[in-house]
């Protein structure tokens, strides 16, 4: 039975720990970041709406990205003009047109001179507008070269990716009248889904961590019961925590090992038929995780269903209330999993998320400080390693490509919290991995079974300021993401000094750091029980 109960929560571990970090954005190409600005080539870069109408009927709406260079666009839909799109010719109008544009928006290949040149071409030739259609699927930010002059273009310029471009350029080439229109909404300094995920991941380590501290607490209380009136032999046996896995240093490691490993596998082998697989395992963990959760919080009302168990081959013994919910939470992850690219679908992949996380939380435990720093810091060094420095080697963030699901037509990876962005005009989503909860949850879980074995009230104790700490840091994690224009952030760069730091520094003001780095617990008042290390 306990195999079986730790087959979820441990297979999530690994998953979850792969993509610790939070992203907001788009998929923009960052390659010209270092690009520096000039006169006549100062914009910043902005995504734009692209509203198309084919034969005068409201068709899709595309994404693009402006130009450094060329008239910034309206931010209002109202103030921008509905347009005729037309070819040019030639396609990659690096050369004058041969066909008329006057007050056209043009649609331009690109390649074969620089972007400034095509532009300036259109411009001459009377057109309004240029939209220039990339080789990739991906955005790229369009700069002018270090050394250009004259760049003073007066018609803005937008690229959009290949698959879009060439739709529309099928439609003109059917012979239906193709109109666009160009605009580019501001994107709200702070939307309240982010207000929400903040406080869906404080309340998901509040509650992983007042469980597993009660949890820990009754355990106390029956063993110290079983152990009142028994034999001094019985005394000097080895006991073991029932139900809960402690953490050593070397685990702590190979943990980080094994999910960078992990990682590479996802990299390489991103594809649709991988992250179906993904699916299947995130459903496993969450049906392990909804099943636990519902079984405690049923418990309380159906207290002789919980306490009556079943012979079941292979699982062992099974209380008849956990029978009973079992259907429902397979049900539950296999309709989630059946309509997961709908809309609605965040709601049921963060209800299984927020389970899984609480279920490992009480499970999974960080036995003294000392572990808690190692984990916290391999983590650390892990989420900055594969969010910055894997762009050496393979030329782009493998931790972002992977939250991403490129290459998987899914949109990312399932192991994430979710909401919909509210009020922004571009859509999408405020994103957290599973890992930026969990991995700092361990070590605020472990204070606060810390203040409670040592009778420490809220202020004296460790667990409320490491609460403060993770949410301070991962409000900076959310006001770097609005500063640095949505780029992908490791939200443990900024999680880990924050909170580690803030444990450590307490625990040495208030001398009690070594206790705190080997015991992991207040001194005992009975000699004859030794710690297990």
């Amino acid at each position: 039975m306990e195999s079986r109960r730790f087959l979820g929560p441990f297979l999530a571990l690994i998953l979850v720990a792969v993509i610790p970090r939070l992203v907001i954005g788009g998929d923009i190409v960052h390659e010209d970041d270092q690009t520096p600005k000039q006169p006549g080539c100062s914009n910043n870069f902005v995504l734009v709406k692209v509203q198309t109408w084919i034969g005068n009927r409201e068709d899709n709406e595309f994404v693009g990205v402006g130009a450094r260079f060329g008239t910034p666009l309206q931010s209002q839909e109202r103030h921008a003009n509905r347009t005729r799109l037309s070819i040019a010719d030639p396609p990659d109008l690096c050369t004058p047109p041969r066909n008329k544009v006057a007050k056209d928006v043009l649609l331009v290949h690109r390649g074969n001179c620089t972007f400034t040149t095509k532009a300036k071409v259109a411009e001459a030739a009377g057109a309004s507008a240029i939209i220039i259609i990339n080789n990739r699927k991906e955005l790229y930010k369009m700069v002018c070269n270090r050394n250009e002059t004259d760049l003073h273009i007066n018609i803005p310029a937008v690229m959009l990716p290949q698959d879009a471009g060439a739709s529309l350029e099928a439609s003109i080439k059917s012979g239906v009248s193709v109109a666009v229109q160009l605009y580019s909404p501001d994107r709200p300094l702070v939307d309240i889904a982010e207000v929400f995920l903040w406080l869906m991941a404080v309340g998901t380590i509040l509650c992983a961590c007042y469980w597993s501290a009660w949890s820990a607490r009754e355990a106390s209380i029956e063993h110290e019961k079983l152990l009142k009136d028994a034999p001094e032999e019985l005394l000097k046996m080895e006991t073991t925590a029932s139900g809960v896995v402690d953490i050593n240093t070397t685990s702590a490691v190979l943990f980080v090992v094994i999910a960078s490993c992990f990682l590479i596998l996802l990299y390489k082998l991103m594809s649709f038929w991988f992250v179906e697989l993904l699916v299947v395992l995130f459903c496993i963990g969450g049906i392990e995780g909804l099943q636990a959760c519902l079984v405690v919080l049923l418990s309380r009302w159906f207290k002789r269903a919980s306490e009556s168990f079943i012979k079941v081959p292979f699982f062992g013994a099974v209380s008849h209330l956990t029978l009973a919910v079992t259907p429902f939470c397979v049900a539950f992850a296999v309709v989630w999993a059946v309509y997961r690219r709908m809309s609605f679908a965040w709601i049921g992949q963060d209800i299984l998320g927020i389970a899984l996380i609480i279920t490992v939380l009480q499970i999974v435990c960080v036995p003294n400080l000392k572990v808690g720093t190692v984990l916290l810091t391999c983590a650390f060094l892990y989420d900055i390693f594969w969010v910055f420095i894997s762009k050496w080697w393979f030329n782009e963030s493998v931790m972002i490509v992977v939250a991403r699901g490129d290459k998987t037509g899914e949109d990312g990876v399932p192991m994430l919290l979710k909401i919909p962005r509210m009020f922004d005009p571009w859509g999408g989503y405020s994103i957290i991995g599973f890992g930026d909860i969990l991995l700092p949850g361990l070590l605020i879980a472990f204070a606060l079974r810390y203040d409670w074995a040592a009778k420490k009230n809220l202020r004296a104790g460790y667990f409320l300021w490491s609460m403060v700490a993770y949410g301070t840091g991962l409000l900076i994690t959310y006001v770097a993401l609005n500063l640095m224009d949505g780029h992908g952030q490791p939200a443990l760069l900024y999680v880990v000094p924050f909170t580690l730091g803030t444990f450590l520094a307490l625990g040495r003001k208030r001398g009690e750091l070594k206790n705190l780095w080997t015991r992991g617990e207040p001194e005992r008042v009975c000699p004859h029980i030794e710690h297990a290390q």
